[in-house]
């Protein structure tokens, strides 16, 4: 199974945008919905928003109204656009379909004051 591939992340400062990708196989991205997820140095991981085969979005308190997260089928891919970033939203960002506990390696945002 290839794993998923994360693309995007970078060093901002506060206020600006990110948008990540993430590419997964067919034969995963047909049949899960997919969630991105995030980890800060000495923190858990924690689920920042998800997205459904059928279209329904969730997001996070904490990320809602910023963050918007899309998924083009045809592309097998899926995207956060991240925007009004603040420093604690830096972390390593993965996606994942966790019923198949398919995980891509991450990528990593990083936000200055």
């Amino acid at each position: 199974q290839v794993q998923p591939v994360e693309s995007g992340g970078g060093s901002v400062q506060a206020g600006g945008s990110l948008k990540l990708s993430c590419v997964a196989s067919s034969s995963i991205f047909s049949r899960c919905g997919m969630g991105w997820y995030r980890q800060a140095p000495g923190k858990e991981r924690e689920l920042v928003s998800s997205m459904s085969i059928d279209g329904t979005k969730t997001y996070r308190d904490f990320v809602a109204g910023r963050f918007t997260i899309s998924r083009d089928n045809a592309k097998n891919t899926m995207y956060l656009q991240m925007n009004g970033l603040k420093e604690e939203d830096s972390g390593v960002y993965q996606c994942a379909c966790v019923k198949y506990d398919y995980w891509g390696q991450g990528t990593q945002v990083t936000v200055s004051s």
